[in-house]
Order: structure tokens, then sequence, then C-alpha cells
């Protein structure tokens, strides 16, 4: 029995050393077993090592061990550990269900169980005590301590229930990962492999107290227990200094260890202090060899030498630059210094920042990388299609949750047959288990005619795909009470879908495309998913759940599992953290991410006993995991070893920005650097600048081709020279595999826009010799041609959906006006003598019967909708009452309503001619016409209700882009006139009326009768109006300085204001002339092909914004060829000067026909 440390500083070759002693002495005692214990991720490399060392190349007695693989051979000899494992799934299964039961016996943690991620901080408190042997009991103890601190013993006292009843739980029926090196302590006494061994432990950096505890065990029972220690033998082992220290990590593991051999009364065999001579890892590097006798020890001694050839420092503007150079070293490393892959590491300071970076650059630069990471699965199609599916049954079978199943890739459906179900499901609002139960019958769009045979046979396709969907979800919809049978319920489910067959198909896809990772993740994923079903069953099988329960129970479950990914071969780079990746013979290694918060790390990332908390805990007694400060120190001696690793050259670099764009400052470590080497200059790192320096291959060749097309074509300077792009570009497009590629980058850097209208004969196709156009389709075409063509001629609209949206809103309020003027006349009553009571009546009445019959009754599906209704009721009883008043203030009357002039043939304003073979019909709608007569005119108004706000804008007109109230005001006074042959008819105005109840803002209180005349006053119409006197009184008698009805407003000489919108006669005909010049001059334009992409912008809009299609057009100004329109503004009466001009060209163009 006997207790022996082998000293040395890092890179001093103690592993070396052992393997060389430990093979001799295996030699010389064949019949003695050695056991050489060591991290997991180096039990394969010392295996390596070991034979390599041994004189005979074979290692018959040496067994190359971790802790977790020494347990299950003590277990596997002596019959002990024969209860099952539970590891982390299995806790936070048990978890799960113990805290449900202890919930009310819980007031910290009880109320925040259902809180993602809550369970699994739990786990890891009870993982923490377990690892460091602390019982409930002491968890209570601990409590005690902490009374004085509030919310720290709430805490403690709440765990150490939950801790209790997950003991409680296992107790004779599993034990945990912790707890097996607890019975191991126990089993080894009986093991005759243990008996009389050799026992060494290499690459620790120090134990846990259960550890200790084996170990103490391990010192009685073996002929000696032989451990390697990291330090600096100029240092005494012994003694043990402050916690600042480099080595304090060190000397506190040999002094426990020799209290442990001192109580156990263990005799200390001569230790082996193993200096850096010549066969040490720095024989021929001076700057690494001064590194490691120098690196966080005090005080600095700068390195003397001239120059520092072997250690770099770089600075780079983001991590993706950091990686992108990195990248680039490594690519020259291997092709002109000859190294191999294996000979290059790199060292993260944030892993999860720069791992990502690092798979898309592998890929580029052809780097074969092994990322020393486990990722979770959280989001593995397998996992969704289960976590989706059971979200199906909870939710009712919800839109969300049924597509999120449907694309979650592991059913058996096309995408087309998913986008045609889900383009009906949102069409026709369909949720609920009974609507999917039922076949649908619905047609699609009832609005297109003679699709009838289309429609029917959607519907039986879409019936064919639901029926299909519904067998595939009917296992899951079976009662279950209990854990285990859910679990059947689920399995079933999952072979019904024949999951591991197509996971399957998935591994083989990724193994045919080169991603190795991916390919060992979906191998491993199926088996994982039945590993925790079968941990459900065995833990919690006869357990009474509901299905909410079981679905938390699975969350759990699967944010515990983790696929670790194995490296694909030998010869690879190995990128990791810090603290867990074990790295040997490194040759070169790079260390990013050489910034403050990631070295030092920022604080822990939280947890149920916070770090606070842990500097308080850490005089209670017992031991806990290092405290944040602690932490800090114990990542001193990780960065010593890390930066200590490389024999051949050392790489720091650290970014001035983050990911984010957000300035970040360089570690302390870039300091210390610099000062132990006062010589090393720090290379700035720019990847942006392409140069023939960069290229290392094909494949990242390609950005700076793409880079240098793209200069070239913009006529700029770009970072290469034009031969140098000529070279390049040639060698690209003589490789067959690259030059359909590199046509792609031409076409895309010389891409330009040019307009090619239709073929006559296409348009004429697509839009008939008789043009059917509304007058809104005529402003759509007046603000992009394109646009019109997407939506009228290729027919292309948005996918309807079963929802209510502001377009719908003025829908409604049309068709409530149009059914209320109706039932006024019906009930003998006008718009001047109905009383509210009757009007809130009527109003009601004709909302109901149009929100009723309304888009498949979606304002009577949810309760918010049916607030809409309310709201809607809300305005338009506003609106009739301020209709009503308005009407009063002058002398017209309504005349007719929602007055359509589609089917009236012979109107001359809507029948346009544009060649003596294609003509133009417009079709439409008018709101309201409202008419006064005298004995010798008739003067006609027009109104157009509006849900938005809108003015008249003359200049919009002039543009095409507001045609609709003058063509209205044409229609009516043509129709008014063949009433009237013999009289006059005088357009009197063109209104908008904003459909609204508006809020009015005053200090202090309103009567109602002030507030009633103040939304009066904000309910004005806009649009414009003739300035002839006699028309005005007419459409407001009691006007004096600010009209209520109209746009007009006098000055105190009786003239109209500059705010006034009025117009005279002549002015008007000219307008209404221009209207129909500009009608059908974008009639022929249509029919003759036009469909250029020519946006506009007029008075700050742009009709880019609200395009629906700016999608598919893709316009961009910076491409050649694309350009907005910039739509001027003119006064008024240049406007109407530049409509006398056209109108005579016009003329002029048709007179000379």
């Amino acid at each position: 029995m006997g207790l022996q440390f082998y000293f040395g500083g890092s890179g001093a070759g103690k592993s070396r050393r052992l393997h060389e002693d430990i093979t001799a002495w295996a030699g010389r005692e064949p019949s003695r077993d050695f056991l050489f214990l060591v991290p997991d991720q180096f039990t394969m490399q010392t295996q390596v090592d070991l034979v390599e060392a041994s004189s005979s190349g074979g290692i018959m007695n040496i067994d190359v061990l971790s802790f977790g693989r020494l347990a299950h051979r003590i277990f596997e000899e002596t019959g002990y550990g024969s209860k099952p494992v539970l590891d982390d799934t299995g806790k936070s299964l048990v978890l799960r269900k113990t805290a449900a039961s202890l919930k009310d016996e819980m007031p910290v943690i009880g109320k925040n169980l259902n809180k993602i991620g809550y369970i699994h901080e739990v786990k890891s408190a009870i993982s923490e005590f377990m690892q460091y042997g602390i019982s409930s009991t002491q968890v209570g103890e601990l409590a005690e301590y902490a009374k004085g601190r509030g919310a720290l013993y709430c805490k403690l006292k709440d765990l150490e229930v939950i801790y209790r009843g997950f003991t409680d739980y296992i107790q004779n029926r599993f034990i945990t990962t912790e707890e097996t090196l607890e019975l191991l302590t126990r089993a080894v006494e009986k093991s005759k492999l243990i008996s009389g061994s050799v026992i060494v432990f290499d690459g620790f950096t120090g134990f846990t107290p259960i550890q200790y505890r084996l170990i103490q065990e391990l010192l009685t029972l073996t002929e000696r227990v032989i451990i390697s220690i990291t330090i600096d033998i100029s240092e005494n082992p012994f003694r043990i200094g402050g916690e600042q220290e480099l080595f304090y990590l060190s000397k506190k593991t040999v002094c426990d260890l020799c209290r442990l051999a001192e109580r156990e009364q263990i005799k200390r065999t001569n230790d082996i202090y193993i200096e850096n001579g010549p066969s040490a890892r720095f024989k021929d590097n001076k700057e690494l060899a001064h590194l490691e006798q120098n690196l966080f020890r005090y005080p600095l001694q700068p390195y003397g030498e001239e120059q520092c050839q072997n250690i770099y420092l770089a600075e780079a503007v983001n991590p993706a630059d950091e990686v992108r150079k990195v990248s680039i070293c490594i690519k020259k490393l291997v092709l002109e210094e000859g190294y191999c892959y294996r000979d290059i590491a790199v060292v993260a300071g944030d892993l999860e920042t720069y791992a990502d970076y690092f798979e898309r650059e592998a890929f580029v630069y052809d780097i074969p990388v092994f990322l020393d990471r486990t990722r979770g699965i959280l989001l593995n199609p397998f996992i969704e299609y289960i976590r989706s599916a059971l979200k199906i049954v909870l939710f009712d079978f919800s839109y969300e949750t049924i597509f999120h199943f449907l694309r979650c890739g592991l059913v058996d459906f096309t995408p087309d047959e998913i986008d045609r179900l889900e383009n009906y499901v949102l069409a026709r609002g369909i949720k609920g288990k009974k609507k999917w139960s039922q076949a649908f019958v619905r047609k699609m769009d009832t609005r297109e005619q003679g699709k009838e045979d289309e429609q029917i046979l959607l519907l039986e396709e879409l019936n064919k795909t639901r029926e299909r969907f519904m067998i595939q979800i009917t296992p899951l919809l079976q009662k279950k009470e209990n854990a285990g049978e859910m679990v059947r319920m689920l399995y079933d489910f999952i072979v019904a879908g024949r999951a591991q067959e197509k996971l399957a198909g998935y591994e083989q896809y990724f193994k045919d495309r080169g991603e190795q990772e991916r390919a060992r993740e979906y191998a491993q994923i199926y088996r994982l998913v039945m590993e925790l079903l079968e941990q459900i069953v065995g833990l919690l099988e006869g357990e009474p759940m509901s299905l909410k329960e079981f679905a938390d129970i699975l969350d759990a479950g699967f944010a515990e599992i983790e696929v670790g990914i194995i490296p694909g071969s030998v010869d690879r780079v190995v990128v990791g953290d810090m603290e867990r990746s074990r790295l040997k013979q490194v040759k070169v290694l790079f260390f990013l991410g050489v910034n403050d918060g990631n070295i030092p790390k920022s604080g822990t990332k939280g947890g149920i006993i916070s770090d606070i908390d842990r500097e308080f805990l850490q005089h209670s007694g017992f031991e806990l995991a290092p405290t944040p400060r602690q932490q800090m120190y114990i990542q001193r001696l990780y960065l010593y070893l890390n930066m200590t690793k490389p024999s051949g050259r050392l790489y720091l670099s650290f970014s001035r920005m983050n990911s984010q764009g957000k300035s970040i400052r360089p570690s302390y470590l870039v300091d210390m650097i610099k000062k132990l080497y006062p010589q090393l200059e720090t290379e700035r790192v720019s990847t942006e600048q392409a140069s023939f320096e960069q290229m290392i291959g094909k494949k990242d060749g390609l950005k700076y081709l793409s880079e240098g097309l793209r200069d070239y074509a913009a006529g700029r300077k770009g970072h290469l020279e034009e031969e140098e792009l000529s070279i390049l570009h040639h060698l690209y497009e003589e490789d067959e595999s690259y030059s359909n590629y590199v046509q792609k980058l031409e076409d895309a850097a010389f891409a330009e826009y040019v307009h090619k209208p239709l073929a006559k004969a296409v348009a004429k196709a697509l839009y008939g010799s008789m043009l059917e156009n509304s007058v809104s389709r005529l402003e759509k075409y007046a603000a992009c041609a394109y646009s019109h063509f997407l939506q009228y001629g290729l027919m292309l609209k948005e996918r309807e959906e079963f929802s209510f949206e502001q377009a719908d809103l003025g829908n409604i309020f049309h068709g409530v006006l149009e059914l209320f003027a109706g039932k006024l006349a019906e009930n003998n009553l006008t718009w001047f003598d109905f009383s509210e009571e009757e009007g809130d009546r009527l109003l009601k009445e004709a909302l109901e019967a149009c929100t009723m019959s309304y888009g498949e009754t979606v304002l009577y599906s949810s309760a918010r909708y049916e607030y809409m209704v309310e709201r809607m009721y809300r305005i338009l009883k506003r609106t009739i009452r301020t209709l009503k008043a308005q009407l009063k203030e002058g002398e017209f009357v309504p005349d007719s309503f929602e007055m359509s002039f589609s089917k009236v043939e012979s109107l001359e304003a809507v029948n346009i001619s544009l060649s003596e073979a294609e003509r133009m019909k417009l079709r439409g709608r008018i709101d309201r016409i409202d008419t006064c007569e005298d004995e010798s005119h008739v003067y006609v108004k027009v109104i157009d209700y509006k849900s938005g706000s809108r003015k008249f804008d003359l200049a919009a007109l002039y543009y095409g882009l507001q045609l609709q109230l003058v063509v209205y005001m044409n229609v009516a006074a043509e129709i008014t006139g063949r009433k009237h042959p013999d009289k006059e008819i005088v357009p009197a105005a063109l209104l908008y009326y904003h459909v609204s109840d508006p809020m009015i803002k005053e200090e202090g209180e309103l009567e109602v009768e002030d507030i009633n005349k103040e939304i009066l006053k904000q309910l004005r119409t806009t649009g414009i109006v003739s300035e002839d006197e006699k028309v005005v009184r007419l459409l407001d008698k009691n006007f004096t300085e600010k009209s209520t009805v109209v746009p007009v407003e006098r000055k105190k000489d009786g003239s109209f204001s500059m705010r006034s919108s009025t117009i005279a006669r002549e002015d008007y005909d000219t307008v209404s002339r221009f209207v129909n010049h500009k009608i059908r001059q974008f009639g022929r334009q249509i029919l003759d092909g036009n469909i250029a992409v020519n946006p506009c912008e007029q008075g700050g809009k742009q009709s880019c914004t609200y395009c629906v299609y700016k999608g598919v057009c893709d316009f961009e100004e910076k491409v050649q060829g694309y350009q907005t329109r910039i739509l001027a503004g003119f006064p008024e009466e240049e406007l109407i000067q530049k409509m006398q001009e056209e109108l005579q060209e016009e003329n002029g163009f048709l007179q000379s026909e």
C-alpha cells in the first residue's frame, strides 16, 4: 500500500514518464493488474500511447479506464450495482413526477415548476448535492445555517423537500450516476481486480468529495496509487497558499490526498519530480518554454529575445473574421508546411458562438473538423414529430399544432398536399377535432364561375388527405390512465408512422452529402427516444397521469438528451473549449475569442443557488461546487494547461465586436501576453479584402470571384486587379464542375432590368379585346404596371384566410349602409325623419344581416371578432347620425345607394373606345348619389365611403392614381341626365366620407351637445366642391365661416379661403375630360402588353410600401434599369394647364389619324 505523486509542469513529460514506468513495471510483473484512470476523452489516446511506450508492443495487464468504466468493471465482477442507473434524463422524469405531488409543500420552487427549464435547474442542484456527498438531511442543515437570509433559506427548504421525495421514490429501485461512485467505494473491497493492483490517475485537475472517498478506499486495497499533478516543480507542492495562486488547485489536491493517506496510515512512496529537460515538449521552442515558466507567475519576466516567431497575436473585426482567418492559416499549414490536421487544434473562449462559424468555414475550406461538444435534440424532426402530435390532441386540433406536425419532415404527405390542405384550412377556419373528423363540404372559392368541377375534385382530394391524417393521429386519441399505457400508445403511433425507417433515410441522405456529424445524430436519435420511453415505463409505469402531464414529462426527458459525436477520422482538427476538451500531441494551437466575458468567463448562467448564495454557503462547513471567485482562479489553471499544449506554435486572437455588432474589449490575457513578449506585434485581420493571398482552394475562391465580378460590373475599383480577376475567372470557367455556377455569377453581377412587353397577341389572350376594368384596377396600373399584370393578368392573389382585416371592415360598412337605406324605405322613412331609436333598431338589423352572411360567419368565430361587431355598431351608429345631420344642413336628398353601373350597356362614361377593335368597359359601384333640383338644373353630389382617411389630390389624379371620384361623377351625371333630359346637370361635389367614431381631445369637461359638434367637425367630408356660391349654399345652407359638411371655408371678406377645396366649372370639365383621356391611355397600354416594373412615389407615399407582390418582382434600385418614378407635385393652375395640353395633343393625334 502506498501513495506516490508525479510532479511536473505542463509539457514536462509527466504522462510520457508514467507510460514508460508503468509499462516497464507491468512487464516485470505480468501477474499484477495495472489500472490507468484518465478522463473520458483520453481513454483511446492513452491506450495508443501505452502501446507505443511498451517494449513488447502490447499492454496485456494494463487497463485504461474512466471512473464510469471502472464502476462497470467492478460491478460486473462483484455483482454490485444490479439496480438500474438513473441518468440525467431519468432524474428529470422522476423529479417532474415527484415535484407535482409535493408542489404545495414548496412555496418557492413549486410555483415555478411549469417554467421551461426549471426542472433542469432543480435536477442540477440535486446532482450537485449528490456529487459532493450532501444528503437531504444535510441540505436541511444548510437551510438552518442560512436562516437569516430569507430567500436562500426558503429555496434550501424547498430543495430539502424535493430531494427527500426524490430519494424516497428511487430508494431500492434505482441508483443515480453520482451514487455509483459511492456504491463503487463499497464494492472495491470485494474485487480481486483491485486487490494488490497499481492504480494510476492521470490528467485530472482535482477530485470531488465522493471521488476522494473512493481513492481513500483504494489506498487501503492496492499496492500503490499513483497520481500525476501539474505544478511548477520550483514550488512546494505540500504548502498551500492563497486561492489566487496558479497551482492552488493542484496543491489542495496533494494535501487532501496526503491527509487521506495519513488517516489510513498509508506509507508515502518517493515522489517523482519531472523537470523540463531535453525531452520535454518545448525543448526546441524558447518562446513557449518561456510562456510555460512565466504565465500567471509574478513578477512577470519579459522574453529577452529580439524576435518572437512561435507566438502570434491577432485582432479581428468579429468572430466570423477570426474563424475565416484561422481556417486560411490551417489550410496553409497543411498545404505549405506539411502539417497534418491532427497536429492542429482550436480552443474557443466561447464555443457556442464560434462552433457554427467553424462548421461553415470548414465546409468552404475543406477542413475536416471535429466539434467537441454535445448537442441537444429538441429541434430534431423526430422530436418535433412526437411533441407536435401530442400537442394536436392537447390543443384540440389547432391550426398551429396540426401544420407543425405535418411539416416536421416525417409524415407521409407531399408538400403540395400539405399546402393545399393548409390553404383550405386557413380559408375556411377549420379547427377542432369535430371539424377534422367530418368531411370537408364547403368549396374553396365560390366567387370563381365555371370551375365547379375543379372545386369538387379539389374537395375530394382534400378529404382523402384529411382521412389519411386522421388515421395517422388516431392512436393518440385513445383515453389512457397511466404512464405505461401512454408510452405504449405513443410507441404504436411511432411504429405506425414508420419513423425508424424514415430516420434511416435521413441518415443515409446526410452520409451521401458528406455531413457525417448529422448522419451520426440521426443514427442515434431513435435509440435515444426508445431508451427514454423505456425509462418512463421503468420509473412511472403504474403512475396515473393526464396526457398533459405525460407530455411535460416527455419534454423534460427530451431536454436532457444530448447527442455526443465521436470524431469521424483520425486526421481532423479538434475544435473545443477550455474546460471540456482534452488535447494531446498538439503542435499548433489556435486560441480564439480571447475577449473579456470569455476570459475570464462572466458569471454563471444562474441556477437555483445563485453566485451570491454560494459565497455565503462557502463557510457553512459543507463543500459545494466552486464559487464564481474560485471558478475564476480555476479557469486560470485551465488557461495555463491549454496555452502550453502546443509544442510548435500558439495563435491568440480576439474581436473588436461580437456577433451582434456590439463593441467588446480584449481579455486581460492579451495585455499579459504583450508584457511577456514586448516584441510581439498585433496583426489586424480583415478578410473582407479579397486577394490571391487569402485564396486557398476553388470553394473559397468563389467568394472573391463573385465580389470581383460585382465590382467590375458596377465600374468601381475592387480588391482584385483586372488581370487577377480575368485569371481567376478563366480558372473557374475551364473547370466543368464550376462553369455553370460561374455563368450564374456573371448573370447576377451584370444583371440589369430591361422591360420586355408582352406580345400583343399574348396581351389579348390574357385580357381579351374588351377590357373590363374597375377604376381601382386602372389606379393600380398607374401605380405600377407590373403589379397590375401580376394581379389581373396572371391572377396571382394572396392566400385566403378565415379572418377579418381592414379591407373587410370597408366591405361591411358599405353593405350595412346599403341595407340600412333599404330598411328606411321599407319602413316609409327617409334620411331626414327617422328617430334615433328607429335608426338604432334598423341599423342593428342591417348589421346582423350583413355580419351573419359575411365570410363564412367569421365574425362570430371568436370573442375578439364578436367585440369587433360591437365596435362596428358603435362606428356605424355615429355614421348614420352624422350623415343625417349633414343632409339636414343642405338641400340635397339621397337619390341612390350602392348604384352599380357594371351592367349598364349604353353609358358613354363607362363604355370607352380604345381602337376600332378594342374597347374598355368600366365597372363599379357608387356608394351614394345625392341630387338637388331647381327649375332648370339638377345638381349632383357623389359620396364615397372610406374606412380610412383620404383626401382629394389633383396631382394624384393627373398621374392616374386617383380617378375614382371623377369617374363616379361622370357616371352619376350621365344617369341623372337621362332621368332629366330637359334640365342641365351640374356636378356639385365629389366627396369622401370617413366612416369613423373619432375621439375628442379637449381640456376640461364638455357638454354632450358640444362633444357632438366637435365630432361633426372632425367627420366633415373631404373631396372637391364647385366654387359656385349657389352650389355651396345648397350643400350647406347654414355655412358662414367654416362648413361642417363640405371642405369649404370663408375669409373675412366672404370669399373662399386657400384651405377650401373648390373648383371652377370649366376646370372641372377639363379634369373630367382628362380622366377619360387617362383611362383610354391606360387601356391602350395594357392591351399593348406593357408590364414594366415601374413603381412610383407621390406625395411621400411609395407604391411598393404595401404591395403584396414585392417578393415576386424583386425590385431593387441598385440593379441597373430599376428606378422608382418620382411623381412631382405642381400648383393647381399648372396641373389644369398640363391637362389641357395633353388633351390638345390627343385631339391633334386623333385628327391626324
